[in-house]
């Protein structure tokens, strides 16, 4: 028997992995986004997957939902021209803050980091992880 299934478009993976990293910046379920559109926590999994694809009209509804543009669930799109890199070090670059958004330890720091308003402080907090970073990597 021949496999015939079609993989889903790069650009409709990202989007849904926009998606996600929206969701969960804000701390909201499948669910609760789900609800919000009138439809199943499973069809937003397929979205967030890229394993279904987002029409415009939703899209909308969901940007307004987790308060972003429209433009945000494209940024760092593969194949964008604008930043003049091929698609894979762009998917790449975006899954890797992806992953760390979505760990516990990632949403933990974004949470607390983005509560300091001093932007003195956020930069020493940067600082003190770069240093921190260079330090394991040398032992």
């Amino acid at each position: 028997m021949i496999e015939n299934k079609k993989k889903p478009n790069p650009i409709d993976i990202h989007v849904g992995s926009r998606i996600r990293l929206r969701r969960t910046m804000l701390g909201m379920s499948q669910e609760k986004l789900g609800e919000s559109l009138g439809i199943t926590f499973q069809q937003i999994q397929k979205y967030e997957k890229g394993t279904n694809r987002v029409g415009a009209s939703r899209l909308q509804n969901i940007s307004t939902i987790l308060n972003v543009p429209v433009s945000f669930f494209f940024e760092d799109a593969p194949g964008d021209p604008s930043t003049g890199q091929p698609g894979a070090s762009e998917a790449h670059s975006s899954n890797y803050v992806v992953d760390f958004l979505s760990s516990s330890e990632g949403l933990q720091l974004n949470r607390a980091f983005v509560k300091i308003s001093d932007p003195k402080v956020r930069r020493k907090l940067v600082d003190l992880v770069k240093a921190l970073a260079s330090e394991s990597e040398a032992e």
